[in-house]
């Protein structure tokens, strides 16, 4: 039940945007009722906010059922990085807009979307742990994936206005050389790459 009434507001949220996420569309799209939605959610705050750590929690999943093709890849740096661009596309991306610019205005959402991005930051480096172990304690390759995160939201926030996904592909595709770059670069020269999380 409650996992309907999460899908349903991720759903809502995508197609109706924030404003139009209420407490009954969401039961309506997640066919229960009323009742069910205060028992499990008591106010839409407390649904939206826990929509916001169901989502973080479905782009881990996501990546996560991919450890192993990204380990095994012949070249799993690209493999990553592709995974990264891949799980930050579509419904959960456009779910996750809304509540940014919602969050803005919204105090408590505010206070719900930081919480998320810590757990996003440590989703990252358990993957990076797994997948990449002999790099995983290294500050340096932590920073680099946290600018590859930054880029790749940074492109799909452009391209909400841009529908021409030729031109989001070249961006993405340009982005990438230069996160490979910067691997290298943070790797072989630290003292070029600064700055934490």
């Amino acid at each position: 039940m409650r996992k309907r009434l999460l899908d349903a507001t991720v759903e809502c949220l995508v197609r109706h945007g924030y404003a139009g996420t209420t407490t009954t569309r969401v039961t309506e799209l997640a066919g229960v009722t009323r009742g069910a939605q205060v028992h499990h959610f008591p106010t839409r705050a407390d649904l939206v906010a826990a929509a916001v750590h169901h989502l973080a929690a479905k782009r881990t999943e996501l990546a996560f059922d991919k450890l192993d093709a990204v380990r095994q890849a012949a070249d799993p740096l690209d493999a990553a990085l592709e995974l990264l661009w891949e799980i930050n596309q579509g419904p959960v991306l456009h779910a996750t807009i809304e509540m940014w610019v919602a969050a803005r205005t919204d105090a408590h959402l505010r206070e719900q979307v930081a919480e998320v991005e810590p757990v996003t930051r440590a989703a990252i480096l358990d993957f990076v742990r797994r997948a990449f172990p002999d790099h995983a304690e290294d500050p340096r390759f932590r920073h680099v994936a946290y600018t590859a995160m930054d880029t790749v939201r940074g492109i799909l926030l452009l391209g909400l206005s841009n529908p021409d996904t030729a031109y989001l592909e070249a961006a993405w595709k340009r982005a990438k050389a230069d996160l490979r770059l910067l691997v290298d670069t943070a790797l072989a020269r630290p003292e070029l790459v600064s700055g934490a999380r």
